[in-house]
């Protein structure tokens, strides 16, 4: 991903398209950031000029650029789909690429919209048995928190439908891509755009992984560079999501390698960019420092104090929940601040899209 978003930024618009129809084959994954690559291709490579304010110039369409590029998108979509249309396996190889029937939520909940929005609807739940307002016999046993990849239906909220999770992606990035379209900044709007589709396909998406926060971390370190705002939301965000992966790494041998790594990562970010931007204000400001410290205690809860209560044999799943939830308010913080900077940025007039 990060070798097309280069290309495209050295403005070489067919090797970042190619590029990204070849990944985009290899994981499907990455059809949370297809908008990105699509908007930003119509908008910088397929109309080739701009108004003297920096508006679209419509009479600069290309179709020959419209051509090359559904040649590049057809060409490798026949050489990677073409034995399975042939063999008559594509209707098997889609259902497995979108599984719509294995539930909202992993076993562990990604910390996304859907992890809070569960954790509400089981908090609901538990307040409705004590007070005598639900039906014992009609809410489900461990419905969200048994471990199993499988759907289940919620007790107190409305159940959520895969087209429900597909309009609420849709409408979280319309936002971004409108920006990227009516107010180009280049690459640096393109990649604006690209953070922005991923954080909100993963906020909002079905069924989302928790490794899926990587798509948008990963992009957002470019920005992080680039300005004191954006590193704090860099900071706020590849700290809350690496420590999200944490429960992935389950096994005792594994609990100081990922400590290890993730101080070392997590030090080595806050230094730098800290050096990087020492004449301006602070990165983080005091309840964002506080919010990040308290990750410290939850993975010594976690981790150390849980285990040896009696509550780990009858309530397992305490601890993914609270760093699922825990670390689904960063997420959806990060988003959030993200979202407000990209939407209320200043773009001078006469800047032109590259």
């Amino acid at each position: 991903m990060l070798l097309s978003v280069a290309r495209l930024c050295q403005k070489r618009y067919l090797e970042g398209a190619l590029l990204f129809a070849v990944l985009l084959h290899f994981k499907h994954i990455y059809v949370y950031v297809a908008p990105a690559y699509g908007i930003y291709l119509l908008r910088s490579y397929c109309f080739t000029a701009n108004n003297a304010d920096g508006s679209l110039k419509w009479r600069s369409f290309s179709l020959l650029h419209v051509t090359l590029l559904g040649l590049i998108v057809c060409l490798v979509s026949a050489l990677s789909l073409g034995p399975f249309i042939v063999l008559g396996q594509l209707p098997q190889v889609i259902s497995r690429l979108f599984p719509f029937k294995r539930g909202l939520c992993h076993a562990y909940w990604a910390p996304n919209f859907w992890a809070l929005y569960n954790a509400v609807d089981k908090a609901l739940t538990v307040f409705g048995l004590k007070c005598n307002l639900l039906d014992p016999t009609k809410v489900p046993k461990a419905s969200m928190t048994g471990g199993l990849v499988q759907e289940f239906q919620h007790a107190v909220l409305p159940s959520v439908t895969p087209l429900a999770t597909l309009i609420c992606t849709f409408i979280s990035i319309l936002p971004s891509v409108f920006c990227l379209w009516f107010k180009p900044q280049g690459p640096r709007g393109f990649l604006q755009c690209l953070v922005l589709c991923a954080l909100s396909s993963f906020m909002f998406g079905w069924h989302v992984h928790e490794k899926a926060i990587l798509l948008a971390i990963l992009p957002l370190s470019l920005l992080a560079v680039q300005r004191a705002k954006d590193a704090g939301i860099y900071l706020i965000l590849t700290t809350t999501g690496h420590f999200s992966l944490f429960p992935l790494l389950f096994t005792p041998p594994e609990l100081p390698i990922k400590i290890l790594l993730m101080l070392l990562f997590t030090v080595y970010s806050f230094s730098s960019l800290k050096s990087l931007f020492r004449r301006e204000r602070p990165l983080l400001n005091w309840l964002e420092t506080i919010y990040l410290a308290q990750l410290v205690p939850l993975e010594i809860f976690c981790e150390v104090v849980f285990p040896l209560t009696p509550w780990k044999r009858h309530f397992p799943f305490v601890p993914l929940l609270l760093t699922s939830v825990y670390c689904a308010l960063g997420v959806a913080y990060a988003w959030l601040k993200l979202y407000v900077s990209v939407l209320t940025e200043r773009v001078p007039p006469r800047q032109k899209a590259d």
